[in-house]
């Protein structure tokens, strides 16, 4: 009878793991992309959206593949080619955060102020101002600029005063997904 019973179970263990064997595996959730229609990811940035122009205008960035259950977006736009005051800060280029959950884009030129109609937030750049700050200044080798986004499971009950270590913490524990591009300046 114990013989019947092991050959029973080995028999329903074969069987089980052939049919776990067969089943298709389900594809791996896609990642969250970031992409610019004003540059390919890597290259060099036109000068419109750069300080070589007077005035500087933000990239159209449109984003895909959102993860379920976001709230909100946070983008982070800086220099990580620099050491500010000789520490492991950058420069701050551009910061939003509380873009709404169902945004798929930010349009060319977002206005430079410290709220937009739909709740987006708009804190100080380096430069001291709100919204976007062009890449480049002074610099006269190639600089990467990064655009950093970040899909939030909340929103940050935060106000324009904050700063980027404040809007890092309360994001902290929130983060559903991220998406970067990147782009690189030359001042001849």
């Amino acid at each position: 009878m114990h013989i019947l019973k092991v050959l029973t179970l080995g028999a329903c263990v074969a069987f089980a793991g052939s049919a776990l064997a067969q089943a298709p595996a389900a594809p791996p959730p896609k990642r969250m992309s970031l992409s610019t229609s004003a540059f390919a990811d890597g290259a060099v940035i036109p000068d419109k959206y750069t300080q070589a122009s007077a005035s500087p205008v933000s990239p159209p960035l449109s984003w895909t593949d959102v993860p379920a259950g976001t709230q909100s977006f946070t983008l982070i736009m800086h220099d990580p080619d620099v050491a500010m005051q000789k520490g492991t800060g950058d420069v701050l280029h551009w910061m939003a955060f509380n873009i709404p959950g169902t945004a798929t884009s930010l349009p060319e030129g977002v206005p430079n102020t410290a709220t937009l109609p739909d709740g987006t937030v708009q804190p100080l750049n380096t430069g001291k101002k709100n919204g976007f700050m062009g890449s480049g200044a002074g610099c006269c080798v190639y600089h990467h600029y990064t655009w950093e986004l970040f899909a939030l499971d909340t929103k940050l009950s935060l106000g324009a005063d904050a700063t980027r270590d404040q809007v890092l913490a309360a994001m902290n524990g929130h983060v559903l997904g991220k998406a970067v591009v990147v782009g690189r300046f030359h001042k001849p």
